[in-house]
């Protein structure tokens, strides 16, 4: 495998070196992320390059291969989150936001951490023309996504995100959360104590879960893969909700049966599997249908 930059750079070129591909390569982890300008191109003629300009690497072990519209197509929706950045996705984020777009496929947006480092809010600028169905973030991100895009707030905001932790309350950024679903015309989830939920018209609370979800690395990253998964079912709005819905559920059950983080995270996972579509319903969601601004 590749053991230095030396070998990067080799393998890299020689990616490259194949008409219709992009590659960026990285040592750590050692992965090859390819994107194909058209038809996807075979890993048997990404190898026979490597072979032939880069030595014996095995880059079958490390390709990681995108053609954007081709597996946008092949699916109901897509989850685009801006946690952990490979320089590659300077093209692959935008281009999929594009796809699924331009095809009318629901795309969730999870702009975690939405204020560390330039690329992670240059490419998430980018993506406010492209609207998606679903954005899901604790307070402060969707009050820093507001203000970046010009809806709500200002660009400043993002100066009060730290990290991935919020700073601010769910409630406090309830408005920015409303502007936003205005201009996608689809649903935001803030995530908190108590979890709000817009359509920038229709304002829902959903209760449950529990403290130990923040002990939990990823828990709400990976919310934002079940939320794509209802997305392919329903509407934005009653997606938003059933998926809120069903991870307070969880997290209310697994709390009842564990006490610290790593047996939680197993027990909330078993419950995920086990919650039906009546536990979804009941769970208790408070809904204000009147104008959302102006409730």
């Amino acid at each position: 495998g590749m053991m230095c930059d030396h070998c990067r750079a080799h393998v890299e070129k020689a990616l490259n070196s194949v008409a219709g591909v992009s590659a960026s390569v990285t040592l750590a982890p050692p992965v090859a992320a390819v994107v194909f300008a058209g038809d996807t191109v075979p890993v048997e003629t990404l190898q026979r390059a490597v072979d032939e300009l880069a030595g014996e690497e095995e880059a079958t072990s490390y390709v990681m291969a995108c053609s954007c519209a081709t597996n946008v197509a092949g699916g109901g929706a897509i989850y685009l989150n801006m946690g952990t950045l490979f320089p590659i996705y300077e093209q692959t984020i935008p281009r999929a936001a594009k796809a699924a777009h331009d095809a009318g496929k629901p795309w969730v947006l999870d702009p975690v951490g939405l204020g560390i480092g330039s690329l992670r809010t240059q490419l998430v600028n980018e993506l406010k023309q492209y609207k998606p169905a679903i954005v899901r973030g604790n307070a402060s991100e969707i009050i820093a996504l507001a203000g970046l895009w010009g809806l709500e707030g200002e660009a400043a905001d993002l100066s009060r995100v730290r990290g991935v932790d919020t700073t601010d309350t769910v409630d406090a950024a309830r408005d920015a959360a409303v502007a936003l679903a205005r201009h996608t015309g689809g649903a935001v989830v803030v995530s908190g104590e108590v979890d709000l939920i817009t359509d920038g018209t229709t304002v829902a609370k959903s209760h449950g879960g529990s403290p130990l979800m923040s002990k939990i690395t990823g828990c709400g990253c990976s919310q934002g893969g079940v939320l794509a998964v209802y997305a392919c079912a329903a509407d934005p709005f009653t997606a938003a909700v059933c998926g809120t819905a069903v991870y307070n559920v969880a997290g209310t059950r697994a709390a009842a049966v564990a006490d610290a983080p790593a047996s939680f995270k197993v027990a909330f996972i078993d419950e995920l599997y086990r919650a039906t579509a009546q536990d979804i319903a009941d769970n208790r969601c408070l809904l204000y249908t009147s104008d959302a601004a102006d409730e």
